[in-house]
């Protein structure tokens, strides 16, 4: 079983279409790299801090000369600030060797992301995922009694797609089948095309987190009755979605419904937290979280992404390289109530695996 690391960060309002376009694309390339990376994220202004850490911290020679160049870089977008947006709030750098030399990548947002710095096989970008909704998979299914649009998205990007279609007849005309029989053998045909949409859905469905059903008329409830438990529990009704919604408005709507299933995601984590705490499968103190945290028994870590302002912020740093560097799968959110929370057990909760004394 992976170990999972959590960590919340303040509440921000919904990440705009177009930077929510700009840093899926961003994304979509660095996604490429896969060599070990240092992975840097400060809030814009604060890269001093970040440059005494990579100082202070001793690494292979490899390691030594990206973090010398990111520091060059910190230096270099202070003096050019303009370079990466006139309304940043975080700084982003990311730093691997390819081909005997370093390489640089860096990004600006709007939003605010916590202190990172790690150094992981692969560029960190699990606070663009959990906190900015960037590479999600989702199903988008647009449809109304005789025609449906299947659109399967990652990110910004439409990577699977079908379409299906009915000769459905408006209305019974004089003369042949009457007008009970006429609407059965209608609604018939309804039913038998609801059925194989349900089944491209559920092929075409494999890994995607959410499924969002829109369209004109009632066809989108009745459809969902064909559905089975496991692609329903998925699923969410996209209102003012059809089939001429442009694709700002989509972004906009799988942006939304993406915070809403976060919000959910985590509201579960911290009820499991609480159910925990009698089975002596929870643990707050920091000491022994990081001594759990390097021999596996940690299945869920809560950090607040203001740590930095805890005394032991550097501490919690080397918790989180921990659980990388231990396939941790690690999962940011955002809640006020859980910062509040957290301020009072150092920034840090810590779900177990097995109980550890």
């Amino acid at each position: 079983m992976k170990e999972s690391l959590l960590i919340t960060i303040p509440p921000d309002s919904e990440i705009s279409p177009s930077e929510w376009l700009r840093i899926n694309q961003f994304l979509h390339e660095i996604n490429k790299v896969n060599s070990p990376c240092v992975s840097v994220y400060y809030p814009y202004g604060k890269g001093q801090e970040i440059v005494s850490l990579l100082e202070e911290t001793k690494r292979d020679q490899s390691i030594e000369e990206i973090e010398t160049r990111i520091e060059e870089k910190i230096q270099q977008l202070k003096n050019q600030p303009s370079s990466v947006g006139k309304f940043t709030k975080t700084l982003c750098i990311f730093g691997w060797i390819q081909n005997g030399k370093v390489t640089l990548k860096e990004m600006g947002t709007s939003k605010k992301l916590p202190y990172i710095y790690m150094l992981s096989k692969k560029p960190f970008l699990k606070p663009f995922i959990d906190i900015l909704k960037i590479n999600h998979s989702v199903l988008l299914v647009t449809l109304d009694q005789k025609s449906a649009r299947i659109q399967k998205f990652f990110g910004d990007q439409i990577t699977d797609e079908a379409s299906m279609r009915i000769d459905l007849q408006g209305r019974h005309k004089k003369g042949g089948q009457s007008q009970g029989r006429f609407l059965r053998a209608r609604q018939t045909k309804i039913h038998v095309f609801y059925k194989k949409i349900a089944r491209k859905v559920r092929e075409m469905s494999v890994g995607s987190e959410l499924i969002l059903l829109g369209g004109n008329g009632q066809a989108k409830t009745e459809f969902f009755s064909e559905l089975d438990s496991d692609l329903s529990q998925k699923c969410r009704f996209a209102e003012n979605l059809s089939f001429s919604t442009t694709l700002s408005d989509i972004y906009q709507k799988i942006i939304h419904h993406l915070y809403q299933h976060r919000k959910k995601h985590v509201e579960e984590m911290l009820a499991k937290y609480e159910q925990l705490v009698k089975d002596g499968l929870t643990e707050r103190r920091n000491e022994i979280i990081f001594g759990a945290l390097k021999i596996g028994a940690v299945d869920t870590l809560i950090v607040s992404a203001n740590y930095y302002s805890e005394p032991q912020f550097k501490k919690i740093m080397s918790m989180m390289e921990t659980a990388k560097e231990t396939s941790a799968t690690i999962e940011f959110v955002s809640s006020p109530k859980i910062i509040q929370r957290l301020e009072i057990d150092n920034s840090v909760l810590a779900i177990l695996r097995y109980k550890i004394k």
